[in-house]
């Protein structure tokens, strides 16, 4: 018992550590977000405001189109989402009810496919783009949010697909359902929280992308809002420190609330297709 309290706290020590560690700059963020011009050039920093103001989120909506940029994308990562979802679903589903050498190839290429580097994909991406005439529209980076979130979509319902008990199914088509029957009042409502949790994944990753749209869109009225933020920085590296802090504190926030909401079926989606796959 001696033994096993000092190292049960030593585990929470280690814990609050990483809570800290991970939460440092966010936290940092919101602080510089409300921090006025002569505190943000103090040679003695402080945590906490001293004279906290809204100046700075005034001067980044004046100075940049971040409304604009928001629902830019917010359209894009919605139909990246939908998207990957409708299209991942049925793969999912095929993959994990037909246990063919064929679909385990695939499943080893999905997750294979996760290791390869943004920088490695572009150039491919912007010639087939080029080709359909979608370079610099949103259409065409959607087509490539779709892409990139795919695998991991397939992964994870792959993952749900399998926890649902085969004999659900078999027990249905005993009763006279047929095989669309099946799939609609047995299958899918099962499969619910995981295609919930994977879209709300798709979603985020393609609110917070930045490289692909980049380099794709170059109008400035189709540019997303991760790409808008750079704007803050001059031509020389220096940044509006303050605006900047207020605008990217802005668009981190529908980050944080779709995670708070969906964290537990996000972490039990992936720890589904861990285990399941």
């Amino acid at each position: 018992m001696r033994t096993a309290l000092p190292a049960r706290a030593g585990r929470y020590a280690a814990l609050l550590a990483y809570l800290v560690f991970l939460a440092f700059p966010f936290l940092w963020l919101v602080s510089t977000a409300f921090k006025p011009p002569r505190e943000l050039g103090s040679l003695h920093p402080t945590w906490i405001p001293e004279e906290p103001t809204l100046d700075n989120f005034r001067q980044a909506f004046a100075e940049q189109p971040l409304l604009h940029a928001a629902f830019n994308s917010l359209a894009a990562a919605l139909a990246a989402a939908v998207v990957a979802v409708l299209i991942a679903t049925p793969m999912a589903y095929v993959l994990a009810r037909r246990r063919t050498r064929l679909a385990t190839a695939v499943t080893g290429w999905v997750v294979v496919s996760q290791a390869f580097p943004f920088v490695l994909l572009i150039i491919p991406l912007f010639l087939v783009l080029k080709n359909l005439r979608l370079i610099d529209s949103v259409p065409g980076l959607v087509l490539v949010y779709v892409v990139w979130a795919l695998p991991f979509a397939l992964w994870m319902l792959a993952g749900y697909v399998r926890a649902v008990p085969p004999e659900l199914e078999e027990a249905a088509a005993v009763d006279g359902a047929g095989r669309v029957r099946t799939l609609v009042s047995v299958t899918a409502p099962l499969l619910a929280p995981g295609i919930v949790a994977t879209g709300l994944f798709a979603f985020i990753t393609a609110w917070n992308e930045f490289f692909f749209a980049l380099v794709l869109l170059k109008t400035p009225e189709k540019q997303t809002l991760p790409v808008v933020l750079t704007h803050f920085i001059g031509a020389e590296g220096v940044a509006d420190l303050g605006p900047l802090a207020a605008a990217a504190f802005l668009a981190t926030l529908p980050s944080l609330v779709v995670f708070a909401l969906i964290q537990r079926r996000i972490t039990g989606g992936m720890l589904t297709g861990a285990v399941k796959s």
